[in-house]
């Protein structure tokens, strides 16, 4: 597709097939609604090129005919387009599984297509908060918006990130019905994972001081975590308090909400927690995540597995 030509719209038989990979990746990979969204955009992408490179709608006999300098053609396109070598490496990722999934269902070769590769990324390494500077946000956020409700749960919301280690949309997950949090707190995380959070007693108390402030009644099936209208709070809202705080105390970019769940498992392992325990509480699939999040070495790493492996 060259200039500003317009894009191909996507032929039905195309679109069809494209929702029921999308509904075979939620249901059988148990994928997240985030990701269901990432891959319809990734796939989007791609069959908008084809339909440009081509000059006609992509069909399932476009997918057949696939060669490694299409694919080629299309990263070419989207380097193009500015999209990050991460970002590019997911949509090729994704568009692989959907040309693997044709072929599958339509019975044609997609090697020539499969044989491409992604480019390579180098994965940026978090940097986690000191003690005294996670607290700092949250001593800002307790008091920066000028309505105080709003205030206390943008510190209940960033207190749960530090004080317990939990992803942003688990946090602004919980609904009324997980009120009063227990002292241990169940999550289904990534992949459907399941895992069992302590909640410390700061973080019941920061979530209640923003109840008793909140303006909007605590309800079973509504958002624990509500927004100025009284809907979900939008975790681009976590992160413009996040931001404000890295400003007023002079922290780099990288002090994101994200960053609070990194301190959290780098504060436990200087404090003397294990690197298995620490995995558990992350909900990671493997201990070399868990391992890029406390910034631990590899000799750590090794010892841990010679200690924790029944044959090692």
């Amino acid at each position: 597709m060259t200039g500003g030509a317009k894009p191909l719209a996507l032929a039905p038989a195309m679109a069809e097939n494209l929702a029921r990979w999308l509904d075979s990746e939620r249901a059988t990979r148990d994928r997240s609604d985030h990701t269901i969204r990432a891959y319809q955009a990734d796939l989007l992408a791609f069959l908008a090129f084809l339909g440009g490179y081509h000059g006609t709608p992509a069909l399932p006999a476009t997918l057949a005919g696939l060669t490694q300098s299409d694919m080629r053609a299309f990263a070419a396109a989207e380097r193009d387009r500015g999209i990050s070598p991460r970002s590019l490496a997911r949509r090729l990722s994704a568009t692989r599984s959907f040309i693997r999934w044709m072929s599958d269902r339509h019975g044609f070769d997609a090697s020539r297509a499969l044989a491409s590769r992604s480019p390579k990324f180098t994965r940026s390494l978090p940097r986690p908060l000191a003690p005294d500077q996670a607290q700092a946000v949250l001593d800002i956020a307790a008091s920066a918006h000028p309505e105080a409700w709003i205030a206390a749960r943008d510190a209940a919301v960033l207190t749960l990130l530090w004080g317990c280690g939990l992803r942003i949309s688990e946090a602004l997950g919980l609904d009324g019905a997980d009120w009063p949090l227990r002292e241990v707190l169940t999550l289904r995380g990534k992949g459907g994972k399941e895992r069992q959070v302590p909640v410390l007693p700061i973080a019941r108390k920061a979530i209640a001081d923003y109840l008793r402030l909140c303006p909007y009644p605590l309800e079973a099936k509504a958002p624990l975590f509500r927004g100025a209208r009284g809907g979900r709070l939008s975790p681009t809202l976590v992160a413009s308090a996040m931001r404000q705080a890295r400003q007023v105390l002079g922290l780099p970019p990288t002090a994101t909400p994200h960053a609070l769940r990194h301190s959290f498992a780098t504060h436990l392992l200087a404090a003397g927690g294990d690197l298995r325990t620490i995995q558990e509480l992350l909900g990671h699939a493997s201990l070399s995540t868990t391992q890029v999040y406390t910034g631990v070495d590899d000799a750590h790493l090794m010892a841990v597995y010679r200690a924790a492996h029944p044959r090692a």
